[in-house]
């Protein structure tokens, strides 16, 4: 299994392990956080942090692969920063599919994505880099979704939705056949989207 660094060390980042661990593709050789203190050994979920941010430029002289595991809620920019700082670095972000998901064939996963456990992505689906398919969360046929958007836990995005980019979609909501909710979007917990939505919405 090759090595790869994880960046975070809080809720989503607990998650994350769970799911690389599941997967058995990578060992995750140490934690990156900007809690790290150089003077003590700190330990997050049995594994060691081992820098901060302002270290990456020099892990990426040793470490291939890296992956974000700092959550999204009300803005994708801390995790776009970090996608692009990382990529710049020549890191490699790869997928992560949880062992626990189903992922069809027929859809493409970008770099840097994560599927977490029990998510069923079916046919012919197009998940952008540096998204969060969070737990439960069912992405049926033909649906797109543009890179930095989170898919919360237990949403539905029924066939032929179309999510645009650095979008938030929050745990239980449902998005009828055939919407397309714009960029920079944040849908509530439990919401029902049934029409279209312009960039820049907030839909509660």
């Amino acid at each position: 299994m090759d090595k790869i660094l994880l960046i975070g060390n809080g809720g989503h980042a607990k998650a994350c392990i769970e799911v690389i661990e599941s997967q058995n593709n990578y060992i995750i050789d140490g934690i990156i956080t900007d809690k790290y203190n150089s003077d003590k050994e700190d330990i997050f979920q049995g594994y060691k942090i081992i820098g901060n941010d302002i270290d990456l430029e020099k892990f990426s002289n040793e470490y291939r692969y890296a992956f974000i595991g700092i959550g999204q809620i009300k803005s994708p920019h801390t995790r776009i920063n970090l996608f692009n700082k990382l990529t710049n670095y020549g890191f490699i972000l790869p997928n992560i599919i949880s062992s626990h998901a189903l992922a069809s064939s027929r859809s493409q996963i970008g770099n840097g994505s994560i599927v977490m456990h029990h998510a069923l992505i079916n046919a012919n689906v197009n998940i952008g880099n540096n998204c969060i398919i969070n737990n439960k969360a069912l992405i049926e046929h033909d649906t797109m979704i543009g890179d930095n958007c989170h898919i919360s836990t237990g949403a539905v995005l029924n066939g032929s939705v179309i999510i645009e980019k650095n979008t938030f979609i929050g745990s239980n909501s449902t998005i009828m056949q055939g919407i397309k909710i714009g960029q920079n979007s944040i849908i509530g917990a439990g919401c029902f989207v049934y029409k279209d939505l312009p960039d820049g919405t907030i839909f509660k």
